[in-house]
């Protein structure tokens, strides 16, 4: 009967059972499987992923550096809150985000650039066919961070990461109000950015940008504006 001797598990390298814990952790905040105030209890996760604390805590520290979590004053840890009453600050910064690096993008792409970003773009399209929410969610922010990197920024490609990760959040809640159901309209109007981006028209970029991001924006007003009372016998 041959064993494997506890000498012969190849040991994670370092990180990357930090590497691990974080994108789980990362995809349950963004696709709401911890809803926004949930607690995360460090020995439940580590129970669960068979880890010890330490690349936990490491793990938290880096959503926490993200805006993702928050450590509060007992030193437990929570999923951040969606600060609803102060959404006109994530509007501007979603503008501003989606026009600086669509810009950049179309000064300073280059054709690799190009074939990442329709890369991104065919996977939208096709979550898109599918009618499946949380892809459509995930691919429309991996379209967007495709266009950052291609600005060359790294300034912007980080702050623009935190903004599209924020706005995963709101748009999961968005579409859960209609039972995870997309709108049959093409939410995304991308291929006409790209055309954009690949003539290098930085002012048409700029202004599909624009477009786009108040498409996104006029979404998550229709999900604050809903009125979810239920009529009470009295």
């Amino acid at each position: 009967m041959n064993k494997t001797r506890d000498s012969e598990i190849p040991e994670r390298k370092r990180g990357e059972g930090v590497k691990f814990v974080y994108e789980i952790l990362r995809d349950d905040i963004l696709n709401l499987v911890l809803p926004p105030g949930s607690p995360i209890d460090e020995i439940q996760l580590s129970d669960r992923l068979s880890m010890s604390r330490t690349p936990i805590r490491e793990a938290l520290v880096r959503l926490a550096s993200e805006g993702l979590v928050t450590t509060l004053p007992n030193r437990s840890t929570v999923v951040a809150n969606i600060d609803f009453l102060n959404m006109h600050h994530f509007f501007d910064a979603l503008t501003l985000m989606y026009r600086v690096t669509t810009r950049l993008a179309a000064e300073n792409r280059t054709e690799a650039d190009l074939v990442k970003i329709r890369a991104r773009q065919a996977e939208f399209a096709q979550a898109l066919q599918d009618r499946d929410a949380l892809a459509l969610i995930a691919t429309n922010r991996d379209f967007h961070a495709a266009i950052a990197e291609a600005g060359r920024n790294p300034y912007y490609i980080s702050l623009s990461n935190r903004v599209l990760d924020e706005g995963r959040r709101i748009l999961r809640l968005y579409y859960s109000s209609y039972d995870n159901e997309p709108p049959r309209s093409d939410t995304g109007g991308h291929d006409a950015m790209i055309a954009a981006i690949e003539a290098q028209d930085v002012d048409e970029a700029d202004r599909l940008a624009t477009i786009h991001a108040d498409l996104i924006i006029g979404q998550i007003r229709t999900l604050l504006a809903q009125d979810k009372r239920q009529k009470i016998a009295l």
